[in-house]
Order: structure tokens, then sequence, then C-alpha cells
């Protein structure tokens, strides 16, 4: 088993490259591949990688296990610290995450939350984001030092646009590195953020990760570039300059309820649980355990004990329990942390038909999913409550349609896909059983249309047709850890049973032709310039048919940034000579922000359309 390298601080890496020569730079994406297979452990933590008979590269973190100072990586050979083995040691190695901010100066040194969580198994959100405060005075102008940080960061941005993923290496991922950790000196943590959202997704996409999606690494540089654009423009809007990640601050006296729980499992091979609680005022809270382990942790952790102030509870009596909690730590995300001041007593559970869970199955679900499409930065937290009535399974999905008229139909699909977990099972039974009603407490997934992935289900109060499930589950099963039987459901056929329709029926965000623009920006991402212009070369009957449906189908103006894109990647303008020269990257990442913005703007419309009403003829179509 290989040895996992320390995480390093983005600076020590930027540092460690910019002090290569030309020629040692090029060599240096071929020296990173590999070069962490030979690594070993030492007995002092160390951690050591030789690089033929005379170089030795030692990484030596810190009490915290991360590679902080440049004093911390050494190696043998006679070019260091400017060698190229102790650059790629230092490349092969994780990103660390940026210290947080102490939440008070006063603030007790054991609010650090000693349990894990799943941000840190996936460390993408740094920064705690800002929500607009209504005020007459405006807000601060940008320092010189920030409008000089943001356009150095656009700059970089830019460059790494024009590279795409095939071009991007260590190089142009220590470019990026330089100008976030000058964004976070200048204090624009969100741009900071982006940036290394942007570098690990470089990363995974050259080193094809399992889970790696190009179209995450195209939204995150659209978001790098939007935040470091308006930014650059001298815009002070403290959403776009965010607040740094702070740490866990004094929550007091707290009493919360629990709703359900759901195992965590990521591809980096950590596992573990988070059960997600609910506060009388419908503050939503959680606590996390989430440490490496992969998929034997995510399975045991659902019934470990709760390390919250000694209470005397595991996750699975939390999820169907409660926490009177004095002395509590708080994140800004509401994860409660376990420090030695912190102090919990059971409570009695409550079930969803009760205060304070009641409240998320009373409206409809397209409301709550139009107040998460304004503001994107809580949706990845947020749970929705419905009650639906089976149709069926119809491929990968589970669909149902909520009970209110004129309602669509929603897809479930599993909150996570690991066949060793219970989701796939669960829902796979409950599709055959159309007609059953359901109360499904769930996370909306954003990226398609009307879709719901279910944490947990109960029964549907006063309803016959629906689920006998056993009185200590307090009417709610979890997906992700308790498995349905037979007994679970009712006997005999629905009295009214929902017919399954032919098809799923139209999806407007798959049958829109907003594709063809989707494509040619993930073509970018992935090739850079020089692909977008190759694919968009031919003759005007080429232009044509890749913009054409477009136009007829009343998306012009997807259609004319997408083809303002293509025009820019192709430009090549001529030095006083009447050479060939090479662009400037700043029109190219224009032309592909205005297009993929236009892009977010017209799919989030889609996806909130899917879930107002019953689909029609009349929805955006055409190949």
């Amino acid at each position: 088993m290989s040895t996992e390298l320390p995480p390093v601080a983005p600076e020590v890496l930027a540092e460690a490259v910019e002090h290569l020569t030309p020629r040692l730079r090029k060599k240096l994406d071929a020296a990173t591949e590999g070069c962490a297979a030979g690594a070993v452990l030492a007995a002092d933590g160390t951690v050591t990688l030789r690089f033929g008979e005379d170089a030795l590269v030692t990484l030596s973190p810190g009490p915290a296990g991360t590679i902080t100072t440049a004093e911390q990586a050494t190696c043998s050979c006679l070019l260091a610290p400017r060698c190229l083995h102790r650059a790629a040691a230092l490349g092969a190695a994780p990103l660390a995450d940026s210290p947080p901010e102490p939440a008070t100066a006063a603030g007790p040194a054991e609010s650090a939350d000693p349990i894990g969580s799943p941000e840190r198994v996936e460390p993408a959100e740094l920064v705690e984001p800002v929500a607009p405060v209504e005020t007459t005075e405006p807000a601060p102008a940008l320092t010189a030092a920030q409008l000089r940080a943001a356009g150095a960061l656009w700059y970089v941005a830019a460059e790494a646009l024009a590279a795409g993923v095939t071009a991007g290496g260590a190089v142009v991922q220590a470019e990026l590195l330089r100008a976030a950790h000058t964004a976070r000196l200048a204090g624009l943590p969100r741009a900071e953020a982006a940036a290394l959202r942007v570098v690990r997704g470089l990363r995974a996409a050259r080193e094809r990760r399992a889970g790696q999606r190009l179209g995450d690494l195209t939204g995150a540089f659209r978001e790098l570039l939007h935040t470091a654009g308006m930014l650059a423009s001298g815009s002070a809007d403290p959403a776009l300059t965010g607040t740094a990640r702070r740490a866990y601050a004094p929550g007091g006296s707290l009493q919360v309820h629990g709703l359900c729980r759901e195992p965590v499992l990521s591809a980096t091979g950590y596992g573990g649980v988070v059960t997600h609680l609910l506060a009388p005022g419908g503050t939503p809270y959680s606590v996390s355990d989430v440490r490496p382990g992969g998929l034997a942790r995510a399975r045991g952790a659902g019934s470990a004990s709760v390390a919250l102030g000694g209470a005397a509870l595991d996750h699975a009596g939390l999820a169907r329990g409660g926490l009177r909690i004095v002395g509590a730590t708080v994140s800004p995300e509401g994860r409660l942390g376990a420090g030695r001041g912190v102090r919990a007593t059971p409570l009695p559970g409550i079930a969803w038909t009760e205060q304070p869970a009641a409240p998320l199955f009373a409206r409809p679900a397209a409301e709550a999913v139009a107040e998460l499409l304004a503001a994107p930065e809580a949706a990845e937290s947020a749970l929705l409550g419905c009650d639906v009535t089976v149709v069926g399974a119809a491929g990968e999905h589970l669909l149902v349609r909520e009970t209110r008229p004129d309602a669509p139909l929603l897809r479930l699909l599993p909150a996570h896909p690991h066949p060793e977990l219970a989701h796939t099972e669960n829902l796979r039974r409950i599709a055959s059983y159309p007609g059953l009603l359901l109360r499904v407490l769930g996370r909306p997934d954003l990226d398609r249309t009307a879709t719901l992935r279910p944490l947990a289900v109960g029964p549907v109060p006063g309803a016959e047709y629906t689920l006998r499930l056993p009185e200590e589950w307090l009417g709610r099963a979890d997906l992700g850890y308790d498995r349905l039987q037979g007994a679970h459901f009712p006997q005999g056929a629905a009295a009214a049973t929902v017919p399954l329709p032919a098809a799923e029926g139209p999806d407007p965000l798959a049958d829109s032709p907003l594709w063809r623009v989707r494509r040619l920006l993930e073509t970018g991402v992935a090739g850079g310039r020089r692909a977008v212009a190759e694919a968009a070369r031919g003759t005007e009957s080429l232009a044509a048919a890749s913009y054409g449906p477009l136009r007829r189908a009343g998306l012009t103006g997807a259609a004319d940034l997408a083809a303002a894109l293509a025009a820019e990647a192709d430009r090549r303008p001529r030095d006083v000579f009447g050479r060939l020269a090479d662009p400037s990257p700043d029109g190219y990442a224009w032309a592909w922000l205005a297009a993929a913005t236009h892009l977010a703007a017209a799919e989030r419309c889609l996806i909130a359309a899917s879930w107002a009403a019953a689909p029609n003829a009349g929805a955006v179509s055409g190949r």
C-alpha cells in the first residue's frame, strides 16, 4: 500500500515551482507523475521520496500534518532547494486548506471540531458566503492591493483557460496557486477559494480520477473568472470578496431534534456519517463523523457513538432523537463541534408531523427549489421535503409525482450510488409498489431537471396505501442505512394504481439545444483555446447546423454568444511585420465567460420550470 503524502500549503508549492529554471519546468510534469508511489513513511512521521541514487526528498509535516513552510521540504541533491525533485514531490502531494480564522480572541481553544466532516474530505468551500444586507452605506472601495491581486488572478485564470486540461500542467497550476495566495493576503478569500477549486479540478482531470466530471471543472472556471473579473473591474460587492472561513464559535445553549442520517463516502478514502438536525426555530444543524476508512467506515459509522458533550447516544439514536446542548460550538455551516466545554443531554425524538419538522413538508417543492436556485451557495446543505405518489421505475430513475394538482413527474436518484450502501436497493424495492404514498426528505439535484436525491422516507399521515414502519423507527427510514423489507409495505394493490408513462416525459434541459453551447464550453476547458477554434472551423453550412437549432428554439442569445466565442478562439492577430502572433487570452476569457454565464442562467430557468408544473408540448426543444 502506497504512503499518502502530507498536504502542502499552496504558497509553498508555488514558490518551489517559481524557483525552477525554464528547462526544469518543462520536465516537471513528467517528474511529478508516479513519484508518490515510492513514498516511504518513517517512524517520526516524515515521508521520503527517492529520485535516483543521489536525490532523496524529505517531507516533514508540522503538528497539523501539513507542509506549511519551505523548510519542511528538503532534498539531498546539489541544486536544492531549487531542484526538480523537491518541486515534483510537493506537486504530487494534495493541496492543504487555508487555516480558518479564530472565531473570537477569547474563544476557547477546544472549540475546534475533532470530528471529521465532509468539507474536509472535499475541501471546495473555503469561504463563508456573505448574505446581502440592506444598508444605506455603500460598500468600501477595494484597495489598490486588492485590485492588483484580482487583476493578476484574472490574467492567470485566462491563461489557464486558454491552455485547458491538456496543457494545464504543474506550471500552470503553480501560477494559479501563486495568484490565489496573493488574493488571500489581499483579503479576497472567495477568489482564493475559486482558484483552489480550479487547481484541484485540473489535477483530477489530468489524473483521470474516478468521479471527476468535466462539467464540474467548467463550473469552477466560470466561478473563478466571474469573481476575478468583477473584482478587477472595481466591484466592491461583499459577496464577491467573501469572508474567510472561521473556526467554531460559541453557540450558547441549543435544543436540536434529529431528522435523518446519511452515509458519506469519498473517492479519497474517507467514510463516515452526517446526522441532520433541526432547532425549534427551523435552523438546520448537523453532527458529522468522517475519517479515513472508506466504505467500511461509512457503513459502520451509522451506529457509532456521537462524540458530543458526553451524550450516551449513537447516530442512529440521534437521527430519531434529540439533544439539549450547553456551551455549544457551531461552525458557520451549522456543524456542531465537540469541545471540552460542551455538555449534551439526550431528548426524546419527534415525528416528522410535529414541530419543527412539519414545515419542511408544508409548502410545494417548486417554491423551495426556486429559493435555492436564487441562493445556490446554500443549496448543497439544504433539505427538501414533499409527499409523493410512486409511479414506477424508468431507467436509472424512480419516477414519483408530488401529491398536488398539476404536479410534474419527479425523478428520484440514489443519494450515493455505491452498491454496498442501501440507497439503490431501497429505491428499487419502492419502485415495485406503484401507487404507494411516500413522505420524502432529500436534497434537490440542481444540475438536473426535477431530480431529488432522497435521504429518508416515511409514511404519509392518514394514507392507507403507505409504508408500515416499526414504531421504534419513529416514522422514517434512513435510506442509506435502514433496509426496507416486504413487511414495511402495504399488502395488496393501490386503490387507484398510477399508470406508468410510456416514457419519462420531456426533459426541458436534455431536450434543449443548449447542449451545443455546453459542449463548446467543455471543449474549451478540456482542450483549450485551440480545441474551440478547431471545433468551430468549417463552412457556413456547418455553422448553420451548429447554431441553427438554437435560433429556431428562440435561443438567439446563446447562439450569438457561442458564435462570438468560436470567432474569438480562432482570431490570430499579426505583428507590425505581418507575422502571426499569439493572441491575448483576455478577449477569449471574456467571450467564454459570457457564454458560460448565459448558459448557467438559461439552465437554471429550465430546471426551475421543471419543478413548477407538468411539462407541456410547448417546452423548448430542438436537437
